[in-house]
């Protein structure tokens, strides 16, 4: 049985994509990127589904002007110079109904490296304009030593003023074109 592929993009006003990192190892900080695009081309059940996403790292937003501009910084992600995050995907696996496995590789400033996200299919259904939808929560983890993203300062007590792991937390929803 053939399977008929189609092309979705996000929609970025229905969907969100965070950041969580812990700071002073007793607090988590949340973030955000307010400007962000991806596509999938997927067939019915989006199984093997190619799926590429980008962020523009300015976009970054953690509810802090100055620690915003720290992140902009070259101590961090080097937005003049490195001004999107890439991801594209090696394999989208379905575990079970709902649940998939995404593999990809995920590019910031100049250091690509794998990552594997826990993706939960969430259905589709058509807007009240007749556009259909669909709807993902992708969850994962990264360190961010692996990404060049290395500053870091040392506390009072010694420990670590930023955790390594980032934990990231994104709603997705796709619209078919």
């Amino acid at each position: 049985m053939e399977t008929t592929t189609s092309n979705w993009v996000i929609d970025p006003s229905h969907s969100e994509v965070h950041f969580k990192v812990k700071h002073l190892v007793i607090t988590t900080v949340t973030g955000s990127f307010k400007q962000f695009s991806g596509s999938a081309q997927a067939g019915d059940d989006f199984t093997n589904a190619a799926i590429s996403f980008e962020a523009d790292v300015a976009s970054i937003d953690t509810n802090n002007a100055q620690r915003d501009g720290h992140l902009r910084s070259a101590d961090f992600f080097e937005t003049d110079k490195f001004p999107k995050l890439t991801f594209k995907s090696t394999s989208f696996t379905k575990k079970s109904d709902d649940a998939y496995e995404l593999v990809g590789d995920l590019t910031i400033k100049d250091a690509t490296q794998p990552v594997t996200l826990a993706v939960e299919y969430s259905g589709i259904a058509k807007d009240p304009y007749g556009n259909v939808k669909a709807g993902f929560e992708l969850t994962g983890k990264l360190n961010r030593k692996d990404f060049g993203l290395t500053w870091n300062a040392i506390t009072e007590a010694g420990g670590a003023l930023v955790s390594e792991e980032v934990k990231i937390v994104a709603s997705i929803q796709l619209v078919k074109q």
